[in-house]
């Protein structure tokens, strides 16, 4: 698990965890069964609180990307490549709509979104 944590971002830090784990699960960085590191080393690893780690792991639970094992830990859970890209699509589509919502609030076209996305990808 590799993660960089930035204290100048706009994101908080348990939503760059979230993104971070879950682009590398989705990935199969993380592969099938991986155990995340327990919450307590996590937070002392990456300096962030006990509660910020907590709220990352749970919220990638109750996504279904990760599965915990009382007195076991968290673990990676089993993905068929199809269910991973379908997983990926959702997560993919869910922040997308929320973009194109933010760029449309500004009047752009599409043609005006897909040119400046061409710029930058």
């Amino acid at each position: 698990m590799n993660v960089s944590i930035s204290n100048t971002s706009d994101k908080p830090i348990y939503q760059q965890l979230i993104e971070q784990i879950s682009a590398q699960i989705l990935k199969g960085e993380l592969e099938n069964g991986f155990c995340l590191p327990p919450i307590r080393q996590a937070a002392l690893e990456l300096g962030v609180s006990v509660i910020t780690v907590k709220k990352a792991w749970e919220e990638l639970e109750r996504s279904g990307l990760i599965n915990t094992v009382t007195g076991k830990g968290c673990f990676v859970a089993e993905f068929s490549s199809d269910e991973m890209l379908r997983i990926r699509n959702e997560m993919i589509l869910k922040q997308m709509t929320s973009d194109t919502l933010y760029y449309k609030s500004f009047g752009l076209t599409l043609d005006e979104v897909v040119e400046l996305l061409t710029k930058i990808y």
